[in-house]
């Protein structure tokens, strides 16, 4: 087959991978959830994020696209608004942290807490907004950004096959509305600085980790 041709089909190979898989990650978790809750019960949100991290990296390797995490860091571009955005969708996880930080009282809480708020904005970041935006940039904006923003949401209802305060309706949309903002902000800034420092603060905020162990009650 001529490089041209190879060329041609390893893109277009590319491009089906990383449509399919928000599909095949979501199923993956779903699995996941079932096959270690029945083991492990709500501690299952480790394997799920073990496994759903390594996904994040398998795609994004697949992408063949280089330099790629290097532009995804670049400075962002435009208004400082979408930054206060960005942080704005996500201060209402401030209120869950005041109210529930003394639940951080052991170290199995707070180095799985500390592990996840560190490394999860810059994985899902990477794949959410980097990756999927970046691979429909010829759709529509608005169709880019709600798909990619329910995809979001509906991977991280994974996690109320566990955990009860996951359940419900206002996680799903909450979810969603960061997803929508977050990813108009990398559009328009062309880079997930910002994104990434507001999703650090959700899942510092709201605590994470007490909140997968159905440490609290949903409604604060």
């Amino acid at each position: 087959m001529p490089k041209d041709k190879v060329n041609i089909f390893n893109n277009n190979f590319n491009t089906l991978l990383v449509y399919l898989s928000p599909i095949i990650i979501i199923i993956i978790n779903s699995i996941v959830a079932v096959l270690f809750g029945n083991i492990i019960g709500k501690w299952v949100f480790i394997p799920i994020i073990i496994v759903e991290w390594c996904l994040f990296a398998f795609f994004i390797s697949k992408s063949g696209k280089e330099n790629q995490i290097r532009i995804w860091l670049s400075k962002p571009q435009g208004s400082l608004l979408w930054l206060f955005l960005s942080i704005f969708i996500s201060s209402g996880t401030l209120l869950i942290f005041l109210k529930h930080y003394q639940l951080l009282d052991s170290w199995e809480i707070i180095i799985p807490w500390l592990i996840l708020a560190f490394i999860n904005p810059f994985m899902e970041e990477f794949y959410w907004r980097g990756l999927l935006l970046d691979y429909t940039t010829k759709w529509r904006s608005w169709l880019a950004v709600i798909i990619t923003s329910f995809l979001f949401a509906s991977n991280h209802y994974v996690f109320a096959i566990n955990s009860e305060l996951f359940k419900g309706l206002p996680v799903f949309i909450s979810t969603f509305l960061m997803g929508v903002v977050w990813a108009i902000t990398y559009k328009k800034t062309k880079s997930l600085t910002w994104t990434i420092l507001a999703h650090f603060l959700v899942d510092f905020l709201n605590l994470s980790v007490p909140s997968f162990l159905d440490l609290y009650k949903a409604g604060w």
